[in-house]
């Protein structure tokens, strides 16, 4: 991120009423993804499947930056336009996800809270990593700064920390935040 790339971008956004926000991840690489069995981490009520637009609502809800149209949107494309892997309960809801992004990075990636600590969410990487080293695609991945638990798995399926950051820069024009400028 050149020096001066936020605070020019800032100083627009801001002529604009445009909110802007910087976000900075580490940026994390799988090599060959071992073909280890992973089987044993699903129990029998629960599937190994792909999210569907059906599924949209409830990813926009628990996205970070979700909860508004223009999110929505936004993951409907993904899931309709590339890969993903979801677990799903025995009635068929998400339990744990994650999605590749027009970037071709492993992204979204996401468990319920009721459902975290049995090892969904490494099955869910490392299936989608497969799929993705499958079709020619490198496995590759941004966790933010603060996410221990991603980190941690990340080290655990010996993923690579580049030594280069994934810098974002988010404007949302007033419209879409809900916010009034004078």
């Amino acid at each position: 991120l050149q020096s001066e790339l936020y605070d020019v971008s800032k100083a627009i956004a801001d002529s604009k009423q445009v909110d802007v926000k910087l976000a900075s991840f580490k940026a994390v690489c799988l090599s060959t993804v071992s073909t280890a069995d992973t089987s044993s981490l699903m129990s029998s009520s629960l599937r190994l499947t792909y999210l569907s637009v059906g599924d949209v609502d409830l990813l926009n809800q628990t996205w970070s930056r979700g909860g508004n149209e223009q999110c929505r949107r936004y993951i409907t494309n993904l899931i309709s336009c590339f890969p993903s892997v979801c677990v799903r309960d025995d009635k068929g809801n998400p339990v744990s996800w994650s999605m590749m992004d027009q970037f071709a990075t492993m992204c979204h990636g996401y468990t319920m809270p009721e459902h975290r600590r049995k090892g969904y969410n490494r099955l869910v990487i490392l299936t989608l990593a497969r799929k993705l080293q499958s079709r020619g695609f490198p496995c590759q991945g941004n966790i933010v700064d603060d996410n221990t638990t991603s980190i941690n798995l990340a080290k655990s399926i010996h993923g690579d920390f580049l030594p280069c950051r994934f810098h974002r820069l988010i404007l949302t024009p007033p419209s879409f935040s809900g916010q009034v400028h004078p």
